[in-house]
């Protein structure tokens, strides 16, 4: 725990606060959305919801925890310790269970057997949770030797590389595979999206790294996982629903 200023506390209780109502918001509308797509669709359009969920819940949690680790009174201006630790490691609770569910959620929309989904599906949610776990550690060191998270970074990306292969590289036969060009620029869009919005979470991680010490590093941490986040699962799910609902449609007309 750190000492903040009054403006470094207020950014962080905003952001988190703004992420916890995307969130929220986002998955009213999936859920309130999914019987609008045709069933074999709903499962993807249902775990998006459940992905922002989740994260609602989490970012429920985070934010309690950032508002009892600082305490505002008379005698300042500024917030003072109160004690109580800041718990982030409901972030990394709340990835162990999303990005799964992210990487299915995509798998899902696409032109794949069974057996293809199944395996892929179990594939990329090993090295998901292989990547936080591999990440955590490092995380927990903002200041001092930052060797340490240096080597848990590159622990982490080495399972991370092999996601961003197989969104990029991996699924294009699938990708391909679509013969309506309109879905097939959407599905594009959905993996480009996730592939640029995770690109971000190791830079974040690096920013104790780059300079940022002490309070400045736990807000741009803070702030940076935060859009990514809202990237990651509120913009990529409002795609998945476009893709399930484009489907849906063209096969109406058929």
């Amino acid at each position: 725990m750190f000492e903040m200023e009054d403006g470094q506390f207020q950014l962080v209780y905003n952001i988190l606060s703004f992420s916890l109502a995307s969130m929220m918001s986002t998955t009213l509308f999936l859920w309130m959305r999914a019987p609008c797509v045709a069933n074999r669709y709903q499962s993807a359009v249902i775990i998006s919801g459940l992905v922002t969920f989740i994260a609602a819940y989490h970012y429920m949690r985070i934010f309690n925890s950032w508002t009892e680790g600082y305490l505002y009174t008379t005698a300042s201006e500024n917030p003072k310790l109160t004690g109580v630790p800041f718990n982030d490691a409901y972030r990394y609770m709340d990835w162990l269970l999303t990005v799964p569910l992210l990487l299915i959620e995509i798998i899902l929309v696409m032109k794949l057997d069974e057996a293809e989904s199944t395996s892929l599906c179990q594939s990329l949610g090993l090295s998901s949770a292989m990547m936080i776990v591999l990440g955590y550690p490092g995380e927990l060191i903002v200041s001092g030797n930052l060797g340490t998270r240096w080597q848990y970074w590159g622990m982490a990306m080495l399972p991370f590389m092999y996601i961003v292969y197989t969104l990029l590289v991996g699924l294009s036969d699938a990708t391909e595979a679509e013969e309506d060009r309109d879905i097939k620029a959407l599905i594009e869009r959905a993996q480009r999206v996730t592939v640029v919005s995770w690109l971000t979470y190791p830079v974040v991680y690096v920013f104790p790294m780059m300079g940022f010490a002490g309070s400045h590093a736990v807000v741009a941490i803070q702030v940076g996982y935060c859009v990514s986040d809202i990237i990651s699962k509120c913009g990529v799910g409002l795609i998945i629903y476009t893709i399930t609902k484009a489907k849906s449609d063209k096969e109406k007309e058929c």
